[in-house]
């Protein structure tokens, strides 16, 4: 009997873990770095390809204006990819919803690398306004 009881404790234990852990919510996309919340759109954006790989971003928002953009780890031929990675920077210090309407053009010789690159900060930027609702 004890050893029955014991059986189900074990049991009643494991499932009020499972059932607390399955309660928490973590949001791998949004989180914080100080002062900066952070969108990281590797987990978004998996089918966005630029020439050769996924393309990720993280984009650092601060006062809803955008402070940096920063590419992440891809696969992209590094000559091309450093040319495409320069239309970042023409998001930071607009604001969110400016920047995720905005129209940037891609980089000659790159186009495929910049094309994936607006597809990424877009996404993260939609994905970021959902989340703020």
């Amino acid at each position: 009997m004890k050893k029955k009881n014991s059986i189900l404790k074990s049991l009643a234990a494991i499932a009020f873990f499972a059932l607390m852990t399955s309660a928490i919510t973590s949001d791998e996309v949004i989180t914080t770095e100080g002062s900066a919340t952070v969108i990281n759109t590797t987990s978004l954006t998996q089918d966005v390809i630029g020439y050769q790989s996924p393309t990720p971003v993280k984009i650092y928002i601060e006062g809803n204006k955008i402070t940096k953009i920063s590419p992440l780890r891809n696969k992209e031929t590094p000559k091309y990819f450093q040319q495409a990675k320069k239309i970042l920077s023409k998001y930071e210090g607009k604001t969110v919803s400016k920047a995720a309407k905005m129209k940037v053009d891609g980089v000659t010789g790159a186009t495929m690398s910049s094309e994936a690159l607006m597809k990424n900060v877009k996404t993260g930027l939609e994905y970021y306004n959902k989340q703020k609702k």
